[in-house]
């Protein structure tokens, strides 16, 4: 890795160690989308030499020689005078960020294109969030910057040879939902089915990333999984979330350095943790009991052990995105190929993701094929790919409708563990899964009511507070949603882009 690629724990060693544990900044994300004043070689050797001085202080050093990061809407007055679509339209100028310099030693990797950013601590464009704020894009006639972003995304793949789960150096190791695929079907929406040969190289090559170790003889090879029966490879091939790096997150660092001490307790590899933690991350439900083996202990996260029901649906959809683009582009036989890779996937989701009993889909553990206990709405992926059979989708249906339904919309787990994708809270790009997924077979009433309440809950927080938040308590309105390892975030683009794609369908 090139030292313009480092991420800042590396550049900063022990000036970076003893800052994200000093507390000076509640959150450790500060630090590490912090600007550097000065080449890092030199804020180094300037740290190393006055930090023996009597009276040194930290904190003045720090601000000394970095810029600190505002939030992304620290300047915007909200008007609730407004509707929400008009605050909407008048945010989307405040959250869009102009094409980046390259500054040494910053942790930002910087994008060729203007485009939008989450809001609040989020600075950054991020994977998965992006196809859902670009779907409020749309709606609101911003096709330019649509456009700009999936170009982005492709200078992403062109460059680290995939997309990292946001533009920082410190994301490097990982990804997030592969939403790739999807972002290039909306555009042709609007450019027309050209689109498809513009990106296929870039298509081949994401998914390509996804796909490493499928030629291995390894039964779980990164993000590869072969099913195994009998004690024989099935030959077919499923995929994991996965991160290889057995350290904590550098914009989590203090956190996740004093869960090691709870990890040692439970008698939990520290490496394994940190290395599910990351995986946990990759998912984009960072953090929830979906992952966690007693549903309660964040040491016990075991995401990497379990084949996820939505990404495995996600990279059926890219496999069906690929032959339609080899198809458009004059390809017939790749397209054969990548149509016969979807059809063997789906078989599988369909073998080894739907529970009978339960009338869901369920993840699955790695080691037995076994469906994990967790109910989420990931279990709805098969309804927005139009995977499940209608049989499936009933029961699927009417169990959302009796557990998951609340006042406030869809609810995201049936558990309540403390973490931020559990109950009672709700996050708007599940709301549009849930939301398209019954429209595909036809469960247009349930749709449309939980789609009014989920704006009416949004349109009465932004009363109140001026904001579109990150999540909502989906339970109870009087309550903010809670839970995870920092406060909620107003903004936000994917709630924004949502609550536009709702309120026009």
């Amino acid at each position: 890795m090139t030292k313009n690629l480092a991420s800042p724990d590396i550049l900063f060693g022990e000036l970076f160690r003893d800052v994200q544990l000093s507390r000076i900044f509640t959150d450790t994300k500060t630090f590490v989308d912090a600007v550097p004043m000065l080449s890092p070689d030199t804020i180094l050797m300037l740290y190393r030499a006055e930090k023996e001085k009597p009276d040194f202080n930290l904190e003045q050093f720090v601000r000394q020689y970095f810029l600190i990061p505002e939030s992304a809407t620290s300047h915007f007055v909200s008007d609730t005078s407004m509707t929400t679509k008009a605050h909407i339209e008048r945010l989307w100028d405040v959250l869009t960020r102009p094409a980046d310099q390259l500054v040494e030693g910053s942790s930002r990797l910087p994008l060729p294109h203007p485009y939008v950013v989450p809001g609040g601590r989020f600075r950054e464009i991020f994977y998965w969030d992006s196809y859902f704020t670009m779907l409020g894009l749309q709606r609101s006639g911003r096709n330019g910057l649509v456009r700009g972003m999936v170009d982005n995304f492709a200078y992403l793949i062109d460059t680290y040879g995939f997309i990292p789960n946001g533009n920082r150096t410190y994301f490097l190791t990982r990804s997030q939902p592969p939403f790739f695929g999807l972002m290039v079907e909306l555009l042709a929406e609007i450019d027309g089915p050209d689109v498809f040969c513009e990106y296929l190289p870039q298509l081949e090559k994401e998914y390509a990333y996804w796909m490493a170790g499928e030629q291995s003889e390894a039964a779980v090879a990164d993000h590869v999984v072969k099913p195994v029966t009998g004690g024989v490879l099935t030959g077919r091939v499923l995929n994991r979330y996965w991160d290889p790096t057995p350290t904590p997150r550098p914009e989590a660092f203090r956190v996740e350095t004093e869960l090691k001490q709870e990890a040692n307790f439970l008698e939990v590899n520290p490496d394994d943790m940190y290395r599910n933690l990351r995986a946990a991350c990759e998912s984009g439900w960072d953090f929830s009991s979906r992952w966690i083996s007693d549903e309660q202990s964040i040491p016990y996260t075991e995401t990497v052990d379990i084949l996820p029901v939505d990404l495995n649906c996600l990279l059926y959809s890219y496999e069906r995105t690929l032959a339609r683009a080899f198809t458009q582009c004059g390809q017939e036989a790749q397209a054969t190929v990548f149509n016969r890779k979807a059809d063997d996937r789906k078989q599988l989701i369909q073998q080894l993701f739907w529970d009978e009993q339960a009338g869901f889909y369920k993840d699955v553990r790695i080691g037995t094929l076994q469906p994990t206990p967790a109910l989420t709405l990931a279990g709805v992926f098969p309804l927005f790919f139009q995977i499940a059979t209608f049989e499936q989708a009933q029961r699927v249906h009417d169990l959302l409708e009796q557990e998951f339904l609340q006042a406030g919309g869809w609810v995201t787990t049936l558990k309540q563990s403390g973490q931020q994708w559990d109950w009672p809270n709700g996050w708007a790009p599940l709301q549009w899964i849930v939301y398209q997924g019954l429209l595909n077979y036809g469960f247009t009433t349930t749709a449309r009511k939980a789609r009014d309440r989920w704006l009416m809950l949004n349109d009465k927080v932004f009363q109140v507070t001026g904001k579109m938040m990150e999540k909502y308590n989906v339970v109870d309105d009087v309550l903010v949603a809670g839970g995870g390892k920092y406060p909620n975030q107003d903004g936000f683009g994917w709630t924004n882009g949502v609550y536009m794609a709702l309120l026009h369908s």
